[in-house]
């Protein structure tokens, strides 16, 4: 199956679908990345602060496909902001991955109360610059964090990680990334924890995926494959893996988009970037 990729600013390019491995612990992390690679995911995304960057690693090494047909994202949490600190947060997360250098490296919060958000991308801008980090990126980021990185550091951001799904729609934050040249990716796409039951139940999304033989999940992911974004789905059932990977034999039609539309909880909520979480 082949995955449709998405320019990022560096020159590379990000596959829309990846695996998402929160929360997974080691174990199963390896079972689930080894299944998900030979399925045809070949875009892996883990965090320091999800303790299971060796079992993403177990997995790739047994999945026999070679590091450079892969796209490896991790994230560094608050313990690595400030001057420096992500060095060895970045080395020690590559130690554990057992690779040389990560695919995008992702700011996993920016803390704002902290105000150490700008000197800890002026790292990540060294480690892009020693290859550590083939792109470097943020998580939960605004458009006035993304104002003062651009006032003060050098790199624009090739991605933002935030959370969007039919109800967490962030219109606001995914135009001004766009404007920007950032790709906008999306967690907890399906609506996380007990929203995702709420939401993959809604009649909108049940009538449409009844009509087209597929399921409320599948319908989701595919609405934010057509609104452009990158998505994550997670899941260690390899048959539910293989549905998440199953968005580009179908299409939304424009009344679809519409109706889902109305789910829309507003064109902003979300979770509030001054927390530490997913």
């Amino acid at each position: 199956m082949s995955i449709p990729a998405i320019p990022l600013n560096t020159g590379a390019a990000i596959p829309q679908v990846g695996l998402g491995t929160w929360p997974l612990d080691d174990a199963e992390a390896a079972n689930a990345v080894a299944a998900g690679i030979g399925l045809g995911y070949r875009h892996l995304d883990t965090a320091t602060r999800y303790g299971n960057e060796t079992g993403v690693g177990e997995g790739i090494r047994r999945s026999g496909v070679p590091r450079g047909e892969l796209f490896v994202t991790t994230k560094l949490d608050g313990e690595f902001q400030g001057d420096d600190r992500a060095i060895g947060g970045l080395r020690a997360a590559l130690d554990r991955l057992g690779t040389d250098y990560v695919d995008l490296l992702l700011i996993h919060w920016p803390l704002p109360a902290r105000d150490q958000y700008v000197s800890t991308w002026r790292t990540f801008e060294k480690l892009h610059a020693d290859g550590l980090a083939r792109a470097i990126g943020v998580s939960n980021f605004t458009p006035a964090h993304l104002d003062r990185l651009a006032a003060e550091t050098s790199v624009v951001p090739a991605v933002n990680q935030i959370q969007i799904s039919p109800a967490i729609v962030r219109l606001a934050q995914r135009a001004y990334d766009e404007a920007h040249g950032i790709v906008t990716q999306s967690w907890s796409p399906l609506g996380g924890g007990s929203g995702a039951r709420a939401l993959l139940a809604d009649p909108v999304l049940t009538g449409i995926a009844d009509r087209l033989d597929r399921t409320p999940a599948q319908v989701v992911l595919r609405w934010h494959v057509q609104q452009g974004l990158v998505v994550l789905p997670k899941s260690s059932d390899p048959a539910r893996m293989a549905q998440n990977l199953d968005l580009f034999s179908f299409e939304l039609a424009p009344d679809d988009l519409a109706a889902i539309a109305t789910l829309a909880e507003g064109p902003d909520a979300g979770v509030d970037s001054d927390r530490q979480g997913h």
